[in-house]
C-alpha cells in the first residue's frame, strides 16, 4: 500500500491506504488482467465489473490474512472488503478490543461469501456462528471455511429456516455472544433492489446491467425493508438479552435512526450507541445496543 490514505477508514484498517497493486499482484496473479491505468495515471480496477471486484477482494485476503480460497457463487453479493472490515474494527472498539475465541460473535446473514466471520476471526481471533436463511449460500459458505485452515475451527456456519427470525433457531440455549451483527436486506422489493444497482452502476461509470455486485432476494430485499428487518431484530432481541452482550446492525438510511431509537425505548434497551463509519463518499452507521448495565471507564 502507499501512503495515500482513503477518506474515513478505522485507523486500524489494513486497507486505509491505496492499493499497492504490483504487490496484490504478486499475491495474486489473476488479479493482473483486470488493472490498468485510470484517468489520472494510477493504477485501478474498473469496480463495475464484478469479476474484477472480486479478482481484488481474493488479492486482499490472501495478502492481507492468508485466506487463500475465497470464491462466490455466481450472482451472490460481492462486498467491499475495505468497508466490512471497518464493521469489525469498530465492534472491537466496544468491547475494549478484546481477542482471542472466548469472543463469540453471530453473524446474522453471514451470506455465501462469509466476509465478516473471516474477517473477524482473522484480524481479532473471535470465534463466529454465521447464520444463513439460503441454503445455497450456506452451504458456499461452508465450503469457503473449510477451505482455509486458519479459521476452520473459528467458524460454524447455522442453517437458518426462518426467513422472518434472526435469533430464534439459531442460538441455542445455554450460548452466549459478546456481539451480534447484520448487514441487513437494504429494500423492499425486487424493483427497488434494480433501480439501486442501476444508479450505483451509473456512479461507477458502468453499462452493463450484469456487471454490479450481485446479490440475491435475502441479501438485498425483503418485506419491509431495512426498517422493517431492523425493527423485527429489536423486538426479537429482547428474548436473547441474557445471552447476547451487544446487539449491532448496519443502518445505511439515516432517516430511520428516529423510528429505531424509539423501538429500543419501547424495548427498555439499557444502552444505545450510534458508531458513523464512512468509506470515500459513502456514509453508513452501526447502530447498538445492550440490555446490560455497561460500565465506563472513570
Amino acid at each position: 500500500m502507499n501512503s495515500a490514505p482513503k477518506a474515513g477508514l478505522h485507523p486500524r484498517n489494513r486497507f486505509n491506504m491505496r492499493y499497492d497493486f504490483p504487490q496484490l499482484i504478486a499475491s495474486c496473479p489473476a488479479l493482473a488482467a483486470f488493472v490498468k491505468p485510470n484517468a489520472y495515471g494510477d493504477d485501478s480496477i474498473d469496480y463495475a465489473d464484478a469479476l474484477a471486484v472480486k479478482a481484488l477482494n481474493q488479492a486482499l485476503l490472501r495478502q492481507a490474512y492468508g485466506l487463500q480460497h475465497w470464491e462466490i457463487p455466481p450472482g451472490y453479493l460481492c462486498p467491499p472488503i475495505p468497508g466490512r472490515s471497518d464493521y469489525i474494527h469498530h465492534l472491537a472498539d466496544l468491547i475494549a478490543l478484546r481477542r482471542g475465541p472466548s469472543v463469540r460473535v453471530l453473524d446474522i446473514g453471514t451470506g455465501a461469501n462469509c466476509i465478516y466471520p473471516l474477517i473477524g476471526a482473522s484480524e481479532y481471533g473471535w470465534s463466529f456462528v454465521g447464520a444463513e436463511v439460503d441454503a445455497a449460500a450456506w452451504r458456499w459458505a461452508q465450503k469457503i471455511v473449510s477451505a482455509n485452515a486458519s479459521v476452520t475451527g473459528l467458524i460454524e456456519c447455522r442453517l437458518q429456516k426462518s426467513v422472518t427470525q434472526c435469533f430464534r433457531g439459531v442460538i441455542q440455549p445455554g450460548e452466549r455472544f459478546e456481539l451480534t451483527m447484520c448487514n441487513p436486506p437494504f429494500h423492499t422489493s425486487a424493483a427497488e433492489a434494480a433501480a439501486g444497482t442501476q444508479r450505483k452502476l451509473r456512479n461507477l461509470g458502468g453499462k452493463k446491467a450484469g456487471l454490479n455486485f450481485g446479490g440475491k432476494a435475502n441479501e438485498l430485499w425483503c418485506e419491509g425493508g431495512e426498517l422493517g428487518f431492523i425493527r423485527r431484530m429489536i423486538e426479537e432481541s429482547v428474548d436473547f438479552a441474557p445471552q447476547c452482550g451487544w446487539f449491532t446492525t448496519l443502518v445505511s438510511k439515516s432517516e430511520h435512526l428516529p423510528r429505531l431509537e424509539q423501538a429500543l425505548r419501547k424495548v427498555k434497551a439499557a444502552e444505545v450507541k450510534i458508531i458513523d463509519m464512512a468509506q470515500g463518499q459513502k456514509k453508513s452507521r452501526i447502530l447498538a445496543w445492550t440490555f446490560a448495565e455497561v460500565r465506563h471507564p472513570a
